[in-house]
């Protein structure tokens, strides 16, 4: 476990493991957390944690009908316990891709993400959420969380951080970011989670090799696509994802099924009379330009 050791500035030393065991037993509320569980490496961590720590805990993977095949086998050999949630609608129908894109009549982007908000955030409301958000993810992360977020009513969570001299600093949405695991935070969070979302992030300081070097020192089992060559496991033909084309020819019939949705999704906008600047004149157009700047991306970046 040495690269899970490390000795701060003042000299002392650190174990990157006990740190992530306190911090989820400092802030643990009665009910127990809802722990956000993916299937990937960094969600693994945080549910091995949570068991290691002896805290109440009910893990939740969030289908979002575009995860690969794999990855789901996965989780239903090696982790049973863990609730499979399926967004739904508010007249209680399954939200999936597939009828996802018709209904916002265009396709996902980096700038629309609806999917993220309707497969990835909406879950754990009104509970203490345990995430595997790491800062080595991006840069946006590192901006963006700490090892505890505060989400919802800024004023007042800025002035309870301020009372007890908690460590905090407000980020881009003005949620409060607290850094520092103490006394006083634990008391500011069991003030506030109830009317909060607010999200643990007991691993935000770990590297990848402390992830890997977790899980195997543990004899914890993965999902096969690493050893494939992924780096991080997500959803089929993501937006943020470069090399989706590729991709989407492994998964051949995900990408059938994107090309309907995009079918369902002009007809609905021709019913609706919305008129594209695009040249879509059917689904396949539809794809070329979805995977067509990504494309040209991944291509620079490998020469």
């Amino acid at each position: 476990m040495l690269g899970q050791i490390e000795i701060n500035a003042d000299g002392r030393i650190r174990d990157k493991v006990q740190a992530a065991i306190d911090r989820l037993q400092m802030f643990c509320p009665e009910e127990g957390y809802y722990v956000a569980f993916s299937g990937g490496k960094d969600s693994q961590c945080v549910y091995h944690l949570c068991k290691m720590a002896g805290v109440k805990f009910d893990a939740h993977y969030n289908v979002t009908s575009v995860d690969p095949p794999e990855l789901i086998r996965f989780i239903r050999k090696n982790y049973p316990d863990v609730e499979w949630e399926f967004p739904r609608d508010k007249d209680g129908r399954v939200v999936t891709m597939w009828n996802l894109i018709p209904r916002k009549q265009m396709p996902p982007t980096r700038l629309a993400r609806y999917c993220c908000e309707w497969f990835k955030e909406s879950s754990g409301r009104h509970r203490v959420t345990v995430t595997g958000v790491r800062w080595a993810e991006s840069a946006r992360r590192a901006a963006n969380h700490g090892a505890v977020d505060i989400f919802g009513k800024p004023k007042k969570t800025k002035a309870a951080a301020e009372n007890i001299g908690a460590d905090y600093k407000v980020n881009q949405r003005g949620s409060v970011i607290m850094n520092v695991d103490n006394d006083e935070a634990r008391r500011m969070v069991e003030l506030c989670y109830r009317t909060q979302k607010t999200l643990v992030n007991p691993i935000i300081d770990w590297e990848e090799e402390d992830v890997w070097e977790f899980l195997n020192s543990n004899g914890i089992e993965h999902c096969c696509l690493y050893d494939q060559g992924k780096k991080r496991i997500g959803c089929i033909g993501c937006p943020m994802n470069p090399a989706a084309a590729a991709e989407l020819e492994m998964y051949p019939a995900y990408k059938r099924n994107y090309i309907r949705a995009f079918d369902r999704m002009l007809e609905n906008n021709r019913k609706s009379g919305i008129k594209s600047t695009k040249d879509w004149s059917s689904g396949e157009a539809v794809m070329e330009w979805w995977l067509g700047g990504r494309e040209a991306n991944q291509n620079a970046a490998d020469t």
